[in-house]
């Protein structure tokens, strides 16, 4: 009698435990200098920038701590945590692409690929252990960075639990961009080298797009917002956004879905071809969807991006349609700050607003051949008045007289206090120069230890 066919079908392959392959991801990054050598470059630069950070502060601080008004534009978002995180960004956009492409780069050169894709793991499965793994190390970089909030909570700085949070998050989705795209690279080329220049000429070539398209309306601004910068902008500013969270997933996911793509060897490149054009088009259908999600909080301590709270309370209450037209181009300053101070506040706690930009290049050039040009007008329910002004305190009265409602009186202990400190972290210098390098040397060497035989047997004993 002919016994059964025991070869590894899809279901036993899913039935596989995950956790000997994550070990082994994991192993393979850690065991690796690039990791480690991050980690003990990104230190130093992590303590100067926070030292610069701190010392600014303290000098901003020197001078609110005599007043009040000015106590108020002391915000440690903006002077410490943008600042030192800002130093991890450059490193990590520079050299995490070389960390996260060790996880797939070294296998394929050793040949070690080949014997992983015979596993019982699908592909899938493989390209999203490689992703965590990529996104554990992300965290483990942002260690010297995230010990600074340490040391500047030791110093007796404040930390807005939420603002926080947030600043986090977005250098969290950066890592996961930036690691998914180092992944593809690595699918889609031969050597370690070739990958980095891949992975670098999209990180780099953000920067580029920043420098020569952004301001520019029409398409040069589609492309301008492709970007990897874009992403840590509105986190930087304390916004929360559904869009750019949901946007960042699934670009990350389409990029990881092109390296499984990619990643098997002697799979035809016609299949291959084929399987990338639908996964661009699948992944720019999803990105289409994500932005129709408008919803964005502010999560600023300070509601730097928001109105008074009062007058948040009362413009919610306006049910009628809000129709502004203004009469810019998209690039003059003056429809910057006018997007930044009123319309984008506007579109967050109003219900019902359309804005419409309307203008040409050429009144924005001469300023004498169109008259309208600079115009604000505002259109409310049946009334509608003009301004020229940006300003939030003399467009928010204008939007109340054709409301017909009553100015809000302001709610008192809403204002923002600010949050002065004078310190030196003078002292805090060491942490970055001497403990904390000397623990990462250390980890370093616990690393090069061999790996478990236990682990390995796991790893290749899984079940069939």
């Amino acid at each position: 009698m002919r016994s059964p066919d025991v070869s590894p079908g899809p279901r036993t392959a899913r039935r596989a435990p995950l956790h000997p392959l994550l070990a082994k991801e994991a192993r393979e990054i850690v065991s690796g200098r690039a990791l480690w050598t991050l980690l003990l470059i990104v230190c130093p630069l992590i303590g100067y920038s926070f030292f610069q950070a701190v010392s600014l502060y303290g000098e901003a601080s020197a001078a609110a701590l005599q007043s009040p008004v000015m106590a108020s534009g002391l915000s440690p978002l903006d002077g410490v945590l943008v600042p030192t995180f800002g130093a991890s960004y450059i490193a990590g956009t520079l050299l995490f692409p070389f960390v996260a492409i060790r996880v797939l780069s070294h296998e394929k050169e050793s040949g070690a690929l080949r014997l992983l894709v015979q596993l019982p793991y699908p592909t899938p499965t493989l390209i999203g252990a490689k992703l965590a793994v990529i996104l554990a190390a992300w965290v483990v970089a942002m260690l010297p960075a995230l010990s600074s909030l340490v040391v500047w909570c030791a110093l007796g700085g404040h930390l807005a639990a939420a603002e926080t949070t947030n600043l986090l998050l977005g250098h969290l989705l950066y890592g996961l961009a930036v690691g998914s795209i180092a992944l593809f690279a690595a699918a889609v080329t031969d050597s370690g080298a070739v990958a980095a220049i891949v992975a670098l000429a999209f990180t780099i070539g953000s920067w580029v797009l920043d420098f020569t398209l952004a301001g520019r309306p029409g398409l040069a601004d589609w492309i301008a917002r492709l970007s990897l910068t874009q992403i840590l902008r509105p986190f930087e500013q304390g916004l929360w956004s559904a869009g750019l969270v949901l946007g960042v997933i699934v670009a990350s996911l389409g990029f990881a879905a092109l390296a499984a793509v990619w990643l098997r060897p002697g799979v035809a490149l016609r299949r291959r071809i084929v399987g990338s054009v639908l996964c661009v088009l699948a992944t720019a259908v999803a990105l289409a969807l994500c932005a129709q999600a408008t919803l964005t909080v502010d999560v600023a301590e300070d509601r730097r991006n928001s109105f008074a709270l009062a007058d948040e309370r009362a413009l919610a209450s306006l049910t009628d349609p809000l129709v502004v037209t203004a009469h810019f181009t998209a690039e003059d300053p003056r429809y910057i700050d006018l997007q930044r101070n009123v319309l984008a506040k506007l579109a967050r706690v109003m219900p019902n607003v359309t804005i419409r930009l309307v203008g040409g290049r050429q009144g924005f050039a001469t300023g004498s051949n169109d008259e309208a040009y600079g115009a604000v007008v505002y259109n409310y329910a049946t009334r509608s008045d003009v301004s020229r002004s940006t300003s939030p305190r003399e467009i928010l009265p204008l939007l109340y007289d054709l409301a017909q409602v009553p100015r809000p009186e302001p709610i008192p202990g809403t204002d923002y206090p600010g949050y002065p400190l004078v310190a030196d972290a003078m002292w805090a210098l060491p942490w970055f120069f001497g403990p904390l390098p000397l623990l990462i040397g250390f980890g370093w060497w616990c690393s090069r230890r061999p790996p478990s035989s236990k682990l390995l047997k796991r790893l290749t004993e899984a079940p069939k």
